[in-house]
């Protein structure tokens, strides 16, 4: 069962969210917290999977909320909430350590399937912030790929780092999907990743703050 906090200070949106997840049969809500404050101190408690983290919150922001996050509970899953566009606020919110982003007028099957992948310990990234990581990480590891990487492995790089998955890859490229996990292996390699999450946060880190 995963278990969701809701931390959003609208009591009829949090409602809204209790009722699309009361539809599934695998997540529960086992929290709300209406401020900052208040979602910090109960994820303090434990007892959660998955924290929905609004970004307007009273008393303290969702990004400050989700940077305390990061340090009280660094492996919990955050996936932002937010009634702006992902271009003001998606790239910064992954880069602050956030699983995904999604806007409040998404449909609730995507909510769903969101909380499921990030449970799961994966990036709910949609492809609009996809594309922008791609790109902004192609050109900022252009030196790097030129020290060990091949093009087509330089390829595959931005397309991971851009959360593509491995079979959406192989559709793009034409090639199979063992093809491109063996690609997969060689930049792990060549680049020393342990992990997928480490590939991501390189890509992260390396992709300047959205303004806004």
């Amino acid at each position: 069962m995963i278990r969701v906090l809701i931390a959003e200070d609208h009591p009829i949106f949090r409602e809204g969210v209790k009722r699309i997840i009361s539809g599934t049969s695998d997540i529960v809500v086992a929290g709300e917290a209406a401020t900052g404050p208040a979602a910090l101190e109960k994820v303090l408690r434990g007892g959660y999977d998955v924290v929905l983290l609004d970004i307007s919150l009273p008393l303290m922001s969702g990004l400050d909320v989700l940077k305390h996050l990061r340090k009280m509970a660094p492996l919990l899953p955050v996936l932002v909430l937010s009634v702006y566009m992902e271009n003001q606020y998606a790239v910064r919110t992954i880069r602050a350590g956030a699983s995904g982003y999604l806007t409040k007028n998404s449909i609730p099957d995507v909510l769903i399937q969101a909380i499921r992948q990030v449970a799961r310990g994966g990036k709910y990234i949609v492809p609009s912030v996809g594309e922008k990581l791609a790109l902004d990480i192609q050109s900022r590891t252009s030196g790097r790929a030129r020290c060990g990487l091949s093009d087509r492995e330089h390829q595959i790089l931005c397309l991971i780092a851009g959360g593509k998955r491995i079979k959406d890859i192989a559709a793009d490229l034409a090639i199979s999907t063992k093809t491109v996990s063996t690609y997969k292996s060689r930049i792990m390699a060549k680049m020393r990743f342990q992990s997928d999450a480490e590939l991501i946060r390189f890509a992260i880190e390396n992709t300047p703050a959205a303004g806004g």
